[in-house]
């Protein structure tokens, strides 16, 4: 079953990133090997609404989440709706798959207190790795933005004269994100360190290997990964625990949402409200120590 036609619908049209689709490809080619080890199809015209199902039973026979197993049903939505709009199939066998229930799971985020301890009080070393790691945690966590958006960016995103960065987010949209005048003058320092240590132009990417090439994605992970383990103990510590907690500690603050929603290049505000849940929690606990009738009466 080709599927090449398809994935250049994903990167062209919808612009999806290079890491998307390849889990779109990932999770068809797992469906089709399923579909050929278990019915001996080979054809996609054969496919039907029990396949899908029975592949979900599958999924949740093999203790897969029902999260990841909506991602996979999402992805074979997408695939035949294409197949369907290209009179490749008469009828669309998604229509009559249900999908399973998710239940509500709150952003993994960092106390700012912890994110504090981190710029103040740990030593990232000397040396230009270690000040790039720091400023790769200052930019995730004080901008939001994504590991794949840090790792596209340049010298040439940064506007030091309205202290603000150029981002280029999902589907290819641009977005300005503010800084605070401190970060502005670490990162001319890192430049000048980055420039003194490689000597490239304003157009190669703003942050790189020891050897002087474009960090890559689980260069960003482990290196998040090693310091935050050094403050924290959530058990998810990856960039986007940094996105996380960037969006939570400003609605912990009174940011208005759809502020934070423009901040994080969200196309919808069903997307930011997650993380005025995190706000509640926080206000429950409030409640519940500070108003008279939900106190405990002593016995």
């Amino acid at each position: 079953m080709d599927i090449t036609v398809f994935l250049k619908y994903l990167e062209l049209e919808k612009r999806f990133s290079a890491h998307t689709i390849k889990a779109y490809q990932s999770d068809l080619f797992q469906f089709f090997a399923y579909l050929e080890e278990t019915y001996s199809l080979t054809s996609i015209l054969e496919v039907r609404h029990f396949h899908i199902r029975a592949w979900v039973v599958e999924l949740m026979h093999n203790k897969i989440t029902p999260r990841s197993i909506n991602r996979k049903l999402s992805t074979l939505k997408t695939y035949f709706k294409f197949l369907k709009r290209r009179k490749e199939i008469q009828e669309n066998p998604m229509l009559k798959v249900i999908a399973p229930k998710v239940g509500k799971r709150l952003p993994v985020v960092v106390k700012e207190i912890e994110l504090e301890n981190l710029f103040e009080k740990i030593n990232f070393g000397e040396g230009y790795a270690a000040v790039r790691d720091e400023m790769v945690m200052e930019m995730l966590y004080s901008t939001g933005m994504r590991r794949s958006e840090l790792i596209n960016l340049t010298p040439n995103d940064l506007d030091f004269f309205n202290n603000q960065v150029k981002v280029l987010g999902k589907g290819n949209k641009e977005r300005l994100i503010p800084f605070a005048r401190p970060l502005a003058d670490r990162l001319k320092n890192y430049l000048d360190i980055r420039n003194d240590e490689f000597g490239l132009s304003s157009t190669e990417s703003l942050f790189l290997t020891e050897k002087g090439k474009e960090m890559y994605p689980k260069l960003v992970y482990n290196l998040v990964k090693k310091y935050l383990s050094q403050i924290t103990t959530v058990e998810q510590r990856s960039p986007h625990v940094l996105r996380h907690s960037f969006a939570t500690h400003l609605s912990n603050n009174g940011a208005d949402l759809n502020a934070i929603k423009e901040l994080l290049g969200h196309s919808s505000l069903a997307a930011t409200q997650v993380y005025t849940h995190n706000s509640i929690e926080k206000l429950k606990k409030v409640y519940q120590q500070a108003h008279p009738k939900a106190k405990k009466k002593p016995e």
